[in-house]
Order: structure tokens, then sequence, then C-alpha cells
């Protein structure tokens, strides 16, 4: 056989040196090349911006519940904002990157959503934000995205949102519920919605860099 001919076909049935044949960069030894990038794409939210505009805002909210009707009527009154935790969401309102929306899931017969719900009203009032309330039975997809330690339904939820629908941070059922980095900074407050206003505002304060 000609010797040329001979080493052409070893050519072709041995792989080529100039090609990787450990493409995720393993048995490579050092100065390995990069592996491919095996990175998982990001989740969508299901909450766009259209989906969003669809919740119901706080009086259309309250007008369709079958229950506790009053009861949110009287935790709205009680539930005005200490005069500091109303400056501070202001100033959240207006910060760069500041939120300017609010995703609220709520059901009427639950009595942590009595008390908060009216709570998160105030806050987005202050802010200068848009809030929507959604139905935690109604909306089963959009509970889904917002568990608590991923895996219980707990209401009520308070999502922020900035202007163009990015989550800032969220608020989970009750005081107590959230971890808080900023803990020492502000002290605790006996009443329900003044606990709940402190949380939202350190949540926010860490996120913000306020």
């Amino acid at each position: 056989m000609d010797l040329r001919l001979a080493g052409r076909m070893r050519e072709r049935r041995s792989p080529s040196l100039k090609k990787n044949p450990f493409p995720s960069g393993r048995g490579q030894g050092e100065g390995n090349p990069p592996c491919y990038n095996l990175t998982m794409p990001e989740k969508r939210s299901v909450v766009t911006a259209k989906r969003f505009s669809s919740g119901f805002t706080y009086e259309g909210y309250v007008a369709q519940i079958e229950r506790n009707r009053d009861a949110f009527h009287k935790f709205l009154e009680r539930g005005q904002l200490l005069p500091e935790d109303k400056a501070f969401f202001q100033k959240a309102g207006k910060a760069k990157g500041g939120f300017s929306r609010m995703l609220v899931i709520s059901e009427d017969w639950c009595p942590y959503a009595v008390r908060a719900v009216p709570l998160m009203e105030h806050i987005a009032g202050a802010a200068g934000a848009e809030m929507r309330v959604f139905t935690r039975d109604g909306n089963p997809d959009i509970m889904k995205e917002f568990l608590n330690r991923g895996k219980f339904e707990s209401i009520p939820v308070a999502v922020f949102y900035t202007d163009d629908m990015k989550e800032i941070c969220r608020w989970i059922e009750k005081p107590g519920t959230m971890e808080l980095k900023l803990e020492a900074t502000l002290p605790k407050r006996q009443d329900f919605q003044q606990e709940s206003a402190r949380e939202m505002r350190l949540l926010l304060a860490e996120k913000l860099g306020l």
C-alpha cells in the first residue's frame, strides 16, 4: 500500500487532535477551555404588566367580597401609617428603582388579610404606587409563584415591583414570617398593622439601600 495513502486513512480513523473530545472541559488537565454554559434559563413570572393590570383595585376588591367587608373598612381606618412610616414609603416610591407597583394576594375569610390588606392600601398610597389585588383561590398560578418557603399557600402576600415589573421584595402572611437582616434598626411594635408596616420598611430598606 502507498505509504501516503495509509497515512491519510489513519488520520480519518483517529479523532483530530485539533478538536476537543471533552466539550465539558473534563479530562484535559490544566488550562482547560471553559465549560459550556449549562445555566438554566430564568423562569418567567406569570405576572406580566398586562396580568397585573387585570387585578382588582382595593376598592373593587372590597366591593365584591362576601365576608368581612365591615372589618376591611374598620382596619382601613385603623391602619393609618405612622408619620415616620409614611415618610419612608414616600421615599421608597421616589427612589431610583423604587417601587411603583404592589401585587397583593388575599381572601376575605383570612384574618391576617383583613388586617394587612387595608394597611397595604395605605402603603401604596404613600408611595404613589399602583396596587392590584388577586384572590388566592382564583389565581393558583400566581399563588404558586409566591409560596411561603416554597410550599405553603400563605396569605396575604405583598409583592413590591419597579415600574417595569421587576420584583424588589415580597412580604408574606404576618409579622415574624420573613427573615429580616435589618431587624435591629427599628424596634418591634405590638400592633399587627404597625409591626407589618415595620417589616415591609425593613425589606424595602435592604433592597433599595435606604
